[in-house]
């Protein structure tokens, strides 16, 4: 699995024109995941997102209970190195991806996260403004 990280001032998700998942002074995460992860791969990477050090005075969204924004983002697999258009055959099918994130998601809630999402397999309109900025690629 990959997560992007970004600090926020807020963030905002918006399906259809209604808005599914907002959060102020948080971390928006854009999760990614591949044909070889599991449970535990969402798991370990819930546990490195929550304990990541990112805000400000070096502190973690588990250590001033910052809350989340989780995006499934299957193009963080997208893979450009060869022409101009990126193949995703690293990506997880969607059949797959779903339960992962959804475990991602529930594995943060159980360390006491708060969790907002987007809406797996629809056209979303992710909003965003980043401090600092800070963005961090996580890959488990």
């Amino acid at each position: 699995m990959r997560a992007l990280v970004q600090t926020v001032s807020r963030a905002s998700v918006t399906v259809d024109g209604t808005v599914v998942g907002s959060i102020a002074d948080g971390l928006l995460v854009l999760v990614g995941v591949t044909h070889t992860d599991t449970s535990d791969t969402a798991e370990t990477l819930a546990r490195k997102v929550y304990e990541l050090r990112i805000l400000d005075d070096e502190k973690s969204a588990a250590d001033v209970g910052a809350p989340l924004l989780v995006v499934s983002q299957f193009t963080l697999y997208g893979d450009a190195r060869k022409g101009r258009r990126p193949t995703w055959i690293a990506a997880a099918r969607p059949e797959a991806a779903e339960p992962l994130i959804e475990h991602f998601c529930s594995a943060l809630r159980n360390r006491g996260a708060a969790v907002e999402t987007g809406r797996f397999r629809t056209h979303m309109l992710v909003e965003s403004v980043n401090v600092g900025p800070r963005t961090v690629l996580l890959e488990i």
